[in-house]
């Protein structure tokens, strides 16, 4: 599962850095929410949010379409969150808790790429 989950961690980072204009405020958070799923999440300053959503949605369903196929290969379900900053901010607040209380692992910053 961890091969799967870093090959599609890979492929977010790539397609995330080609959209946005702050790859260094960007983070990638996945949590394993089953035995074989996965959730990832992209929190992304809050400009970048609407360059990597697209005009009607368009560009962010062609990811989340592209990043499902791949993970159908291996027999995993996944899900793609688009967040702000802001927007993650109050969602954990709202929880009181951090992104590691609720499994999720980190990548700050896009820009290894």
């Amino acid at each position: 599962m961890q091969q799967v989950s870093d090959q599609l961690r890979n492929f977010l980072q790539y397609v995330a850095v080609q959209f946005i204009d702050h790859p260094e405020k960007a983070q990638l958070r996945v949590a394993q929410v089953g035995p074989k799923r996965l959730r990832f999440k992209l929190i992304l300053d809050s400009s970048d949010v609407a360059l990597l959503i697209g005009r009607n949605g368009f560009t962010a369903s062609a990811v989340r379409s592209v990043l499902k196929a791949a993970a159908d290969r291996e027999g995993v379900q996944v899900s793609l969150q688009i967040h702000s900053h802001e927007e993650e901010a109050e969602q954990l607040a709202r929880r009181g808790g951090s992104p590691e209380s609720s499994g999720e692992e980190e990548d700050p910053g896009l820009r290894e790429i």
